[in-house]
């Protein structure tokens, strides 16, 4: 983009998640304002303009620190990123594409925010929300024009995790998803489409490993040192090279099935058992890759190659690791 030409993307909210979606942004190339939307005194705008340039600028030292980008490339990163306070905000504001809404995670501080953007925003502006705990429903009813309004959840560090949740409200316009898709790939973001519901995907699933690790230290089944490693280099290496759902599929359904019936009964009942879904593919002998269809269909799938290839993805993660170890010329005794 030329230098005299305005932001297309803006964050509205100039704290810790504002920041990091900013560096995502200005690292893929962009230009975007970093909006303080509350009333300030002058020395507390300079106070907060310095705090989040000196994170920025932190945040890229950091990278460059482990070769992610080049010591040069720091501070003219940081220089796209543009603190504007309130005072300002209308003029930033009013020819953005898409505006990241990053306030404090109550609805009153979300119905300010809103109602500021509303009137700022021209009417074809993208609003999405980076709350982590409100339905997209609930804040689109505050929205002005909310078919354009969504949630994009980012996870942290947001400039460095790729997967960005988009979260729709049943009045969503599908070009607004669209175009909401589009942008994230272009900075090199992978979005990913859910329906409203509470967790998004990631925090839903990771919720339940975190909370059932803490069950299993406090039970006494296993220290905290021995979860992790077992979730690093057992659970978290095979999750990285397969997705959950085509893991259940690539082991089978009947797996899942007959570890949830052994694990229900012998843990917990509620925690354990299958959905609907497992039983019913189990009922109609669909259990995945070797059935040739499961959640997935195989049905043409070369599944040698398939098989090869999901291999070398988890070879590749073993030796990135330095868990890899040639195999040994000599018998041992």
């Amino acid at each position: 983009m030329g230098s005299k030409s305005l932001p297309r993307f803006a964050a509205a909210g100039a704290g810790r998640m504002g920041r990091s979606i900013a560096i995502a942004l200005a690292y893929a190339g962009h230009r975007i304002s970093l909006v303080d939307l509350r009333q300030r005194t002058a020395d507390e705008v300079r106070q907060l303009r310095d705090d989040a340039h000196a994170e920025i600028v932190q945040s890229l030292r950091g990278l460059a620190q482990l070769g992610a980008v080049r010591n040069d490339q720091v501070e003219p990163i940081a220089a796209r990123v543009e603190f504007v306070d309130v005072a300002g905000a209308g003029a930033a504001l009013a020819g953005v594409e898409l505006v990241f809404e990053g306030v404090s995670e109550t609805i009153q501080a979300k119905r300010d925010a809103f109602a500021q953007l509303g009137r700022w925003c021209s009417a074809d502006t993208i609003i999405a929300s980076t709350t982590s705990s409100i339905g997209a429903g609930t804040l689109a009813q505050m929205v002005e024009r909310p078919e354009r309004f969504l949630n994009m959840h980012w996870l942290n560090p947001a400039y460095l995790i790729p997967v960005v949740e988009i979260a729709t409200h049943a009045g969503t316009a599908p070009v607004v998803l669209a175009r909401a898709k589009t942008l994230m790939e272009r900075i090199g973001k992978l979005p990913v489409v859910c329906s409203d519901t509470p967790g998004y995907i990631v925090p839903r699933l990771q919720a339940l490993v975190m909370n059932e690790a803490a069950r299993m230290i406090e039970e006494g089944a296993a220290s905290a040192e021995e979860i992790d490693k077992a979730t690093r280099y057992g659970l978290g290496l095979r999750f990285a090279a397969l997705g959950v759902v085509e893991f259940i599929d690539f082991g089978g359904v009947d797996i899942l099935h007959h570890a949830s019936r052994e694990m229900s009964a012998s843990i917990d009942a509620a925690r354990y058992a299958a959905p609907g879904n497992v039983d019913r593919l189990m009922a109609a002998g669909q259990l995945g890759l070797k059935t040739g269809s499961g959640f997935y269909d195989h049905s043409g799938r070369d599944v040698d190659a398939y098989r090869t290839d999901v291999l070398s993805r988890v070879l590749e993660l073993l030796r990135h690791q330095g868990l890899w170890r040639a195999a040994n010329d000599k018998t041992v005794d």
